[in-house]
């Protein structure tokens, strides 16, 4: 799959660990049910809809902070089925409202493998520039 490069790599320094976030079942009960952490869902669902990429339409984001069309696929998914939650719960819910929903089960195996694509394809990414590096050095 093609690498389209990242034109703003810090946007993708908040994605990746906001999908992991709603990749982990225990870091959602562990940190977004504590009223004296700073990250909570609505955090996640700010930097993954509105601040760094737009989970309904992610399109737009390959090549700025993501990669490539795999995780534009996976990140729409990951949109969709996390609207499906919130249509059931209400926009006003509890963090805990979502994360009792029959369907959060979808959000977090989406997530999970959109993880797994964008740790990869980061990894690959660096060591193919750490390959170049030692070519030129």
């Amino acid at each position: 799959m093609t690498d389209h490069g990242i034109e703003f790599p810090v946007f993708r320094l908040h994605v990746v660990p906001a999908v992991l976030a709603l990749a982990s079942p225990s870091w959602q009960r562990d940190v977004w049910l504590r009223p004296e952490e700073f990250e909570d869902l609505d955090y996640v669902v700010n930097v993954l809809f509105d601040d760094f990429c737009d989970a309904d339409d992610p399109a737009p984001w390959l090549g700025k902070s993501l990669r490539t069309q795999e995780e534009v696929t996976l990140m729409k998914e990951l949109g969709e089925a996390y609207s499906v939650v919130q249509e059931q719960v209400g926009r006003g819910a509890q963090d805990q409202d979502y994360l009792d929903s029959p369907e959060w089960g979808s959000v977090i195996k989406i997530a999970a493998k959109l993880a797994q694509v964008m740790v990869t394809n980061d990894l690959q990414a660096a060591a193919l520039l750490h390959y170049e590096q030692s070519q030129h050095g």
